[in-house]
């Protein structure tokens, strides 16, 4: 039976979830990692029913400021998913995560609804991984984003009859992400109607090899890195949609730098084996005169989403 909403007045919950990078390559829709971008958002019960949302920085004047918004939206699917009614909230979403830009922010705000919700729920309903990840999963459509921003570090999704299923994994410590962000944006949307319906056999296989060792080169052996992130199943099919990516991409992997759509795109990641080949791997960037690109050197989130409740304040 549905609690009522004062059960939960007077809470208030911090969020924190990081930016992410998904497919890495070869690992479409399977592979994902953590990087230290964050949103913040603090969400207190109020006694009046709605909700209202105040954004600052990334989506400030752009984002919904009502039910629409992607993070009400999942605070709302958590708490009537488990029989709960939602009480009246005010919301204050402090973001960095670019928007559009292949960076997991769609999941960074589904992510930051859901563990939001977790927080406002103690003691009523237990969310554990495994109901959070499925949560997630549901409006996100598919996991590579949401787990790692939920669990940190790197993770490998998966599906199943039960589920979808994620296992995570610690990467090597000489690893260093560099990620160059374009002015332009790109619609995930578009960017998987791109792909084919069907793949040549022999390209299922060369990214089957190199999805295995791209494992091994994150986590023991990052000199490998750049044969491991070579990709036959969505890039190229990709391309002409964000030809300036393709253009930094193709510089970058010249000079053995393992670099590749983060994501959606049209960011790229670049994994350096070191912080010097990083600092390498940023230099040409700001070399390529064709477009302007921002360069972030992120470190590797081994946290993932964290979310604090606050105590109830006494009444007067």
């Amino acid at each position: 039976m549905s609690k009522e909403p004062d059960v939960f007045a007077g809470r208030s919950v911090t969020v924190k979830v990081p930016a992410t990078t998904a497919n890495l390559g070869p690992g479409f829709d399977t592979l994902g990692l953590a990087l230290s971008l964050y949103d913040d958002l603090t969400v207190t019960v109020r006694a009046e029913p709605g909700v209202t949302v105040d954004v600052v920085g990334v989506g400030e004047g752009e984002v919904p400021t009502d039910e629409t918004n992607l993070v009400v939206r999942a605070i709302a699917h958590t708490f009537a998913k488990y029989g709960q009614s939602m009480p009246g909230l005010n919301l204050v979403a402090h973001n960095s995560i670019p928007h559009g830009r292949g960076l997991g922010s769609s999941g960074a705000a589904i992510v930051s609804g859901i563990m939001a919700a977790k927080g406002l729920l103690h003691g009523v309903v237990d969310l554990d991984a495994n109901a959070l990840l499925g949560v997630a999963t549901e409006l996100e459509g598919h996991p590579d984003n949401v787990a790692p921003a939920l669990f940190g570090g790197l993770t490998i999704a998966w599906t199943t009859a039960a589920g979808p299923q994620h296992k995570k994994l610690m990467v090597h410590r000489g690893v260093s992400p560099l990620i160059c962000v374009p002015e332009s944006t790109m619609s995930t949307a578009l960017a998987r109607s791109l792909r084919p319906a069907s793949v040549p056999h022999e390209d299922a296989i060369f990214n089957v090899s190199r999805s295995a060792l791209l494992i091994a080169a994150l986590i023991q052996s990052p000199e490998l890195l750049h044969a491991a992130t070579e990709d036959k199943l969505h890039q190229n099919y990709r391309a002409s949609a964000m030809p300036d990516t393709v253009s930094l991409l193709q510089e970058l992997r010249s000079h053995g730098l393992a670099a590749v759509v983060s994501g959606a795109g049209p960011s790229i990641l670049v994994l350096c084996s070191d912080p010097a080949e990083r600092l390498l791997a940023a230099d040409l960037v700001a070399k390529h005169t064709a477009t302007p690109w921002q360069s972030l050197m992120l470190a590797v989130d081994f946290k993932g989403a964290t979310v604090n409740l606050h105590p109830v304040e006494a009444s007067a």
